[in-house]
């Protein structure tokens, strides 16, 4: 079973995934023949390039009607979402960020289930907003179109260099109500409850193992261990529990992340669940997903865990994600 990366039926290099890679994801599929092998025979294909209209600068109609000169075959696959657009043909490495339209900052290139998360956190123009890691800035700047650059965002990313990427995708897609921070979660949590700063949203979009990702970097099959999403689960409890911290009372926080091992989801939920005075919340996405899991190996987790939301590539053919979102009571 082995993985390409390849462009215009040029194949580059190919991986493998290990044996208990895929033992764990037929463990999560309920060892059902057919899903597993529509899971990795999905993960060995291209994904379809999928862009967001920048709504502050343009309309879904203006940006297709400008895209079609390209030649290139457009569709908009959730009707009440018309900013998200799919380009269906096959593009060149880099292509979509060449044109005049990328560099005017009319669209950000995204994947679909990327933008879930700002979608399922229903923002307001009202809003106080917390991006916990916020680099590159695709989440940030869509609650900024969202909130019609109204209302006020802290965007906040660990990296001086991620930083700087955050900030020039900021300035070209025009957003205004975003201050940027760089700390990482504990320090933040610290300087803003000195302040008594609260938020009523909140995103915490984990760095992860990237499970969920395979088709687009197939390289996270090389790098991918039980030790590392064990490393990886401390950290998002870390940093999802300073962020619970600056959440108001009956606030909101998205927990995500872009892999499916429970390490990284249920069990930091449950964690947050055991730790703090909070609900899981109850959510409807524009698109398929699998409830939480409320077993893995010799853990049980709450029952509550099915109104989290699992996506797989081939439910959707768009890349792998977690989401939950939690009410501070």
């Amino acid at each position: 079973m082995k993985f390409y990366i390849s462009y215009s039926n040029l194949t580059f290099m190919e991986y493998e995934p290990k044996p208990k890679f895929i033992e764990r994801i037929s463990n999560l599929l309920n060892n059902n023949e057919e899903d597993i092998k529509s899971f990795f025979e999905t993960a060995k294909t291209q994904p379809k390039k999928a862009i967001r209209c920048n709504t502050l600068k343009i309309t879904p109609e203006e940006l297709i009607n400008r895209l079609k000169k390209y030649n290139w075959e457009i569709s908009q696959p959730i009707s009440e979402h018309k900013e998200i657009i799919i380009i269906n043909n096959i593009l060149q490495p880099g292509e979509l960020g060449k044109t005049k339209e990328h560099v005017l900052g009319y669209y950000y290139v995204q994947e679909i289930t990327s933008m879930m998360p700002i979608i399922a956190l229903n923002l307001t123009e009202n809003d106080i907003f917390l991006d916990c890691c916020a680099s590159p800035g695709s989440k940030t700047t869509q609650a900024a179109a969202l909130m019609n650059n109204k209302g006020t965002i802290i965007a906040n990313d660990i990296s001086i260099t991620r930083t700087a990427i955050l900030s020039a995708n900021l300035e070209r897609q025009g957003i205004t109500n975003t201050i940027m921070t760089r700390h990482n979660a504990s320090e933040l949590s610290a300087k803003l409850k000195k302040i008594n700063m609260k938020f009523k949203k909140i995103l915490v979009d984990a760095p992860c193992s990237g499970e969920g990702n395979i088709r687009l970097s197939p390289r996270t099959l090389l790098e991918w261990s039980e030790g590392l999403l064990k490393s990886l689960s401390k950290k998002q409890k870390r940093i999802a529990s300073a962020m619970l911290e600056l959440l108001e009372d009956n606030g909101e926080m998205i927990y995500s992340t872009c892999t499916h091992a429970p390490e990284e989801n249920e069990e930091v939920v449950q964690y947050l669940l055991d730790n703090y005075n909070i609900e899981i919340m109850p959510v409807k996405l524009p698109i398929k997903s699998r409830p939480g899991i409320t077993k893995w190996k010799n853990k049980t987790f709450n029952k509550d865990m099915i109104k989290c939301h699992r996506i797989y590539h081939h439910d959707n053919n768009m890349e792998g994600f977690f989401i939950c979102k939690m009410k501070k009571i």
